[in-house]
């Protein structure tokens, strides 16, 4: 739900007419992508405000019948269907020409996974994927994909910035958003024998877990560089008012408009970075 402030940037974007020719997330990020890449400001908002009040979105009674503290089948699966919560605009999302890159971690290899538009031969194909990229572990069920087992793309080597797929693709310069403030450092969890029990049967989820605080901030640190050279622009919080688990529409709104006036703040700068 911090995705609620970073949003903002998307409608920012979208505002000015800037669309970009490379596009990538994780968890949250993935989220944000599909609706950037479809061009659907209102969807953008909508997603990490209102819809948290949608009374399929998931609490502790879904996480109980095992669907997850976010019902992500429903969140995912169903609500980007014509007349559902969240319309998706498929057509608009093919007809965009922007590489696409969706990350999620298999879960039985140990792996980091990038899909992209070779993957997405329908909506269905994308959003399925988009849920395993969101995957909290624990608090949401694993999603199996062509019999592999996924779950959320943060605990791949670059801690859930997709930093590495950019530079795979072949750019040297990077547009990134973060959604925590500049003096954030991730800590390592105190959880880590539960977590180690919990998935005693895919024993790499739990190593990733544990290496993800310094995988995640040596990609920060690896950023704040490229920005001191001129290599990237960072969107970064200035405040991050809400926590992941959020679900206060009157919070979340407000959160979204905090992003959003940054954004429109930053958009002058961004637009010389990008050189347009």
């Amino acid at each position: 739900m911090r995705a609620s402030y970073t949003s903002g940037l998307l409608v920012a974007l979208l505002e000015a007419g800037l669309h970009l020719d490379w596009v990538g997330g994780i968890s949250a990020g993935a989220s944000n992508t599909a609706n950037y890449v479809s061009r659907d400001a209102w969807r953008a908002r909508h997603s990490f405000t209102d819809f948290a009040a949608d009374p399929r979105f998931g609490d502790w009674r879904t996480l109980v019948r095992g669907q997850g503290l976010f019902n992500a089948h429903y969140i995912y699966e169903e609500t980007g269907l014509p007349g559902a919560a969240l319309p998706f605009d498929w057509a608009t999302f093919v007809a965009d020409p922007a590489t696409v890159r969706i990350g999620a971690f298999n879960a039985t290899r140990g792996e980091q996974v990038w899909w992209g538009r070779q993957d997405f031969g329908s909506m269905a194909d994308l959003m399925v994927r988009v849920r395993a990229s969101s995957t909290m572990p624990v608090v949401m069920p694993p999603v199996t994909i062509d019999g592999e087992v996924y779950v959320d793309g943060a605990l791949g080597p670059a801690g859930g910035i997709p930093l590495d797929a950019a530079r795979a693709d072949g750019y040297g310069r990077f547009l990134a958003v973060l959604t925590r403030p500049r003096g954030y450092v991730k800590t390592p969890s105190r959880t880590d024998w539960y977590v180690r029990r919990h998935f005693r049967r895919l024993p790499a989820v739990a190593e990733a877990l544990r290496q993800r605080p310094a995988r995640y901030n040596a990609t920060r640190a690896e950023l704040w560089e490229l920005e001191r050279e001129g290599s990237a622009y960072l969107f970064v919080p200035e405040v991050m008012p809400v926590g992941n688990g959020e679900r206060d529409v009157a919070r979340l709104r407000a959160s979204h408009e905090a992003g959003l006036a940054q954004a429109r703040r930053e958009l002058p700068a961004i637009r010389e970075f990008l050189g347009v």
